[in-house]
């Protein structure tokens, strides 16, 4: 049954004053405090929402699309932990997917997210993928602490479609003939329900393995590339769809002069990795429509309880994904666009519909924004920020600029990067730079690190990513 239906109208005159819901005690105003749902997909693009129709027609037309929303580190761990503390990862310490400097084991999950969020009387679920090694770094039965419902997928089964085991509340279940992401939504649909006979608000945390690669090989699967797994329903739904503009602009580089060493030295894509690269993005786009149908189907279940006017819906990903841009057949981890750009969208009471917003934002602004909502208090430092204000003024310019980092791994060497409006600079822990002008080099064709004209523009970004790079809470907020 539906708990509130005072929320909205607070909501409202919260963004209309540029901050979020009237403070106070948690315990006498927790009934108007909106349940949050955060959707989070696997190494999506943004150009890739445009075949999720249910998507766009649930999330989309009805509420907020961020134009330019990025992520800070573009790995699945580091940037899940980011999501988690509302911290860059030079300040969580989580700088890759294993051990000695990233992995589940290197997060301290004593204060994250969920705590905050249940300490102010939110019930808290997760449903589906977590960290990367949960499950391997300690024992597979451990719940994070913070989490009143908790359905995650053990690694490394994370990463089969199919033959998913999930730790459900401390006890190991294996789905032999499920296919993930249909039984995500259904757990993620039964949650809703439970939740919804209680008084508490719910945070429910949803992980699809979509449109990352996974098993089992399938027989069409192209040699060399990992790909997705389809559902079987929608197998084949693109077999003709071709690699889209923005990807063929700098699909396969021809000159590489520009790019660091470790780049310049990838051989040109051939014939035959491009038709896989084509191949694996056409699996990919197949993945999403059963992630599609899921979110419909959480929305629908929402609406059936009474709920859905009372919940605010985040739609993201942790990070995006290349097909052969810059040589990169398949991967992320570079401070190029399409491997930091993901989608972003919000639906909720009181929140904007159809609307669009092109401020800069990150996925460190996630959990301050949570936390708005929710009227509750981090006990770390937040080097994100609330985006109500953004929601409330489309005109709102924080004039900041954001932190990317990446470390050493697979092929890339590390690197710390600023993303401006207009710019994209990036430090390499080599010593190599690049520079591109987003405005006239929207595909980062052409770095300008070498060009006497943009000395000045070079000097100032090298400054200001210096300070992003040590900054910490406030100090991550503004541009210095």
């Amino acid at each position: 049954m539906a708990r509130r239906g005072a929320f909205a109208p607070a909501l409202l005159a919260a963004l209309a004053a540029g901050c979020g819901v009237a403070g106070g005690d948690p315990a006498d105003s927790r009934d108007e405090r909106p349940n949050v749902v955060v959707l989070m997909t696997d190494d999506q693009t943004v150009e890739s929402v445009r075949v999720m129709s249910g998507v766009r027609r649930t999330l989309v037309e009805r509420g907020t699309t961020f134009r330019r929303s990025f992520v800070s580190f573009p790995l699945c761990c580091p940037s899940r932990a980011t999501f988690l503390t509302g911290q860059y990862a030079h300040n969580h310490g989580v700088l890759g997917n294993r051990p000695p400097t990233g992995g589940y084991g290197r997060l301290d999950t004593e204060e994250t997210l969920p705590v905050w969020l249940r300490r102010a009387g939110y019930r808290t679920m997760h449903v589906g993928k977590f960290l990367n090694r949960y499950g391997i770094d300690r024992p597979p039965t451990e719940v994070p602490p913070g989490w009143d419902e908790w359905h995650a997928s053990v690694d490394p089964f994370t990463y089969e479609y199919y033959r998913t085991m999930l730790n459900e509340n401390g006890t190991l279940r294996t789905y032999h003939s499920a296919y993930s992401t249909d039984l995500y939504a259904r757990r993620a649909v039964e949650l809703v329900r439970r939740a919804a006979d209680g008084e508490r608000p719910f945070f429910l945390s949803l992980g699809f393995l979509a449109p990352h690669a996974g098993g089992p090989r399938q027989a069409d699967d192209p040699a060399g590339l990992a790909t997705p797994v389809p559902a079987p329903r929608h197998r084949d739904r693109f077999a003709a769809e071709a690699l889209p503009p923005g990807v063929r602009a700098a699909f396969d580089e021809p000159d590489m002069s520009d790019k660091p060493a470790y780049l310049r030295a990838r051989a040109p894509i051939s014939a035959e990795l491009a038709a896989g690269v084509e191949e694996n993005y056409r699996q990919r786009l197949e993945s999403l429509l059963a992630v599609d149908e899921a979110v419909v189907q959480l929305v629908e279940a929402l609406r059936a309880v009474g709920e859905l006017d009372d919940t605010i819906v985040i739609f993201t990903s942790d990070n995006g994904f290349f097909h052969g841009e810059h040589r990169m057949e398949s991967e992320k981890m570079l401070a190029y666009e399409p491997s930091i750009r993901v989608p972003l969208i919000m639906r909720g009471p009181g929140l904007p519909a159809g609307a669009k917003r092109h401020q800069l934002v990150t996925n460190a602004d996630l959990a301050p924004t949570i936390l708005d909502l929710a009227e509750a208090t981090a006990r770390k430092p937040q080097d994100g920020r609330s985006l109500l204000p953004l929601l409330a003024d489309p005109r709102l310019d924080w004039s900041r600029d954001l932190l990317i980092e990446g470390a050493d791994g697979f092929t890339v060497v590390a690197f710390e990067a600023l993303r401006s409006p207009r710019f994209l600079y990036v430090r390499y822990v080599n010593g190599e730079r690049e520079l591109y002008d987003l405005r006239r080099d929207p595909h980062q064709l052409q770095s300008l690190h070498e060009d006497p004209a943009y000395e000045g523009v070079r000097a100032r970004l090298a400054r200001r990513l210096r300070a992003l790079s040590a900054c910490a809470g406030r100090s991550c907020h503004t541009r210095r």
